[in-house]
């Protein structure tokens, strides 16, 4: 074993960061009902998720919010409304595949 090699792997900390934080937004169990139902919809609107999930709209507003920062998902505006979907990424298309099973 190359343990200076196997230590240069590893010194990449921006993609370990990344992934961390992409695993923490949906470590929590209202951030993953809300990636659920974004895997299993093309898209859907903030009051639709609330109703959904049982959940203010400005809490999943919050929380899209979050998701949207870390790349998770997309918005699209329709003058007022606001719709979400899953972004396409290596870690959504991971989520994905294990929500779907």
């Amino acid at each position: 074993m190359n343990s200076k090699k196997i230590k240069k792997e590893l010194e990449n900390d921006v993609a370990v960061q990344k992934c961390a934080e992409e695993f923490r937004m949906v470590g929590d169990p209202t951030r993953l009902k809300i990636c659920y139902l974004l895997c299993h919809h093309d898209e859907l609107s903030v009051s639709d998720i609330s109703s959904v999930v049982g959940v203010s709209i400005s809490a999943v507003s919050h929380t899209l919010r979050k998701l949207k920062q870390v790349g998770i998902v997309n918005e699209r505006r329709d003058f007022r409304h606001v719709y979400y979907r899953m972004e396409k990424s290596k870690f959504t298309k991971i989520l994905r595949a294990r929500l779907t099973a």
